[in-house]
């Protein structure tokens, strides 16, 4: 038997570090700590350390195309791939952030949709027969999606959505929020919104794929919300710690073998959310 791996992006804080600590604590396997940081990474692999929990360490910017495919090539050779992979990695503008809209729009896709899914071109394929695929979204998508137009509701929705539909509806909510005609074009006004209903998209897109190219394999994937969670990100006021933000990620990464559902849901509070 192949020692069993666990990858989390994004975990050297927040929610991503506190999923990596229950890992460690839950998971029958190595647990992967990985940043685009190499310095702040060892340092959470040092604090887990001191709660007596082992976490090893690997560089990985989902910003950095060069970055990923060094990281699934190094899990393809000393694992034969992947078995738990969670796209933790994300980023967002405070409400009170100055920058042009047209800025956020792109920056923030760029890394929580255009970046997660080259994560997914990339890793997808090393996933492990029983393996488990977790897209941290958040509700803030769904509540964005019911702000679109009718028919970029339909699409988003609809069972025959391509990959490829997906992304060039990605960048036109992009190229439209650069010339200041997003709202005309059918598009709310939050680009955080956006990045999230694309990924969540993206999660039922790649499930049905998975489910078809590979029925037999067992994979399970799916997005979810962690809640509302106080780290840097979404700062001090909000009702869950960390922790709790990692309890339905962990429970998605732990389905046990066998299990057939939930897949290519979006699920918050262990429980599957209409989309």
């Amino acid at each position: 038997m192949s020692t069993k791996v666990a990858v989390v992006t994004g975990s050297n804080k927040g929610i991503g570090l506190s999923i990596v600590r229950a890992l460690c604590k839950q998971y029958q396997g190595d647990v992967y700590l990985t940043a685009r940081d190499t310095g702040r990474g060892q340092e959470a692999v040092e604090s887990l350390s001191s709660e007596g929990l082992k976490a090893m360490f690997h560089q990985l910017d989902i910003n950095d195309l060069n970055s990923i495919t060094t990281a699934a090539a190094f899990f393809k050779d000393k694992y034969g791939g992947v078995d738990v992979l969670i796209n933790n990695a994300g980023i967002a503008f405070k409400g009170a952030d100055t920058t042009a809209f047209a800025i956020q729009a792109e920056v923030t896709l760029k890394t929580n949709f255009f970046a997660t899914r080259d994560m997914l071109t990339h890793f997808l394929p090393i996933v492990k027969a029983g393996g488990r695929v977790v897209n941290v979204s958040s509700f803030v998508g769904a509540r964005t999606l019911n702000q679109c137009s009718p028919d970029h509701q339909q699409r988003f929705r609809s069972e025959d959505i391509t990959e490829e539909e997906l992304v060039g509806m990605m960048q036109q909510f992009v190229d439209e929020a650069k010339r200041g005609e997003h709202k005309k074009g059918g598009w709310p006004d939050t680009a955080y919104g956006m990045s999230k209903t694309g990924l969540t998209t993206l999660s039922m897109i790649h499930a049905r794929q998975l489910s078809k190219e590979r029925p037999n394999d067992g994979i399970l994937l799916n997005a979810c919300c962690p809640g509302w969670v106080r780290t840097d990100m979404a700062g001090p006021k909000a009702p869950k710690s960390p922790d709790e933000g990692a309890i339905t990620p962990v429970y998605l990464a732990l389905l046990p073998p066998g299990a057939t559902e939930p897949h290519g849901k979006f699920v918050s509070d262990k429980e599957v959310q209409p989309w």
